[in-house]
């Protein structure tokens, strides 16, 4: 099918951009891999699309006080072949390398994915497990959120008209600290059926911070804090992994499709949460 007629722009600058979104029923294009398909369904029919993709400021990859931030026009192949990540936040790099398939990764960006919030996205699940923030911005504001509070619902976010994501902001790995991401690919999306991030670091024989990001189990992508609980102050052998894991899908409102019924997601999680774990804590120091 093919999309209705709408105007479209190409700013050059960032407060360009945000005053041609500030006007209208206008939407912003970043790597298109979800508006484009939406919009020849005709299930999203903006008046104006602003293309994002010439922005140079919103495709930085820099550290800063502590923090990598990573402009909303990185794409995933950007992310995932990033020298300062795979250094300094590894966790980002091997999330963004899972990510649907060489041309997705090549035209699919962070700030668009974030901002969709499709359930089954594998970007959340690491930036929850990082507490990483997102920073908005619209011509009249400019705020940052954390993660957790940005995503609401499905395909919703805390994103009011006229905003964008400006950048993803994720701290710096430690040297104590270990990842690891582990994920059950759908085969004809590449959207993650169930995936897991996990972080982890120990201290004096046991396991400190503990922290898991959980995706496509849900509505929308969640901390699991009573994983996290389990862990912490445990040894973190097999049996405190497993056990920690097997609570991973309690409590949660599980989604059921054609291809994963909710009881065979909460027994991916379950799995995935302890491979997850698993691997984290072998990179241990």
């Amino acid at each position: 099918m093919i999309a209705q007629t709408f105007a479209y722009s190409r700013p050059a600058t960032l407060q360009e951009a945000l005053g041609l979104l500030a006007s209208g029923d206008a939407k912003p294009l970043a790597g298109g891999m979800s508006l484009i398909p939406l919009m020849k369904l005709r299930l999203a029919a903006p008046e104006h699309v602003v293309d994002l993709g010439r922005i140079a400021e919103l495709n930085e990859i820099r550290e800063e006080a502590g923090a990598i931030r990573i402009g909303a026009t990185a794409t995933h192949y950007q992310i995932e072949s990033s020298p300062l990540l795979r250094a300094r936040c590894p966790l980002m790099a091997e999330v963004a390398g899972r990510i649907g398939d060489v041309q997705v990764r090549n035209m699919g960006t962070i700030g668009g994915s974030v901002a969709h919030a499709d359930p089954a996205a594998d970007y959340p699940a690491a930036l929850l497990a990082l507490e990483a923030k997102v920073r908005l911005v619209s011509a009249k504001s400019d705020r940052t959120l954390s993660i957790s509070d940005f995503f609401v619902d499905t395909f919703t976010t805390a994103l009011e008209p006229g905003e964008i994501v400006r950048e993803i902001i994720v701290p710096v790995e430690n040297d104590r600290g270990a990842v690891s991401y582990e994920k059950v690919v759908h085969p004809a999306s590449g959207f993650a059926v169930v995936g897991v991030a996990a972080r982890v670091a120990k201290s004096n024989g046991k396991v400190g911070m503990t922290r898991v990001g959980v995706t496509g189990l849900s509505a929308r992508a969640f901390r699991a804090a009573n994983v996290e609980a389990l862990l912490e102050g445990a040894v973190g052998g097999v049996d405190d992994v497993r056990r920690a894991a097997a609570v991973v899908a309690d409590g949660i409102d599980t989604n059921s499709d054609l291809y994963a019924s909710a009881g065979y997601r909460r027994h991916l999680a379950r799995v995935s949460t302890e491979r997850a774990l698993t691997a984290a804590l072998s990179r241990t120091a």
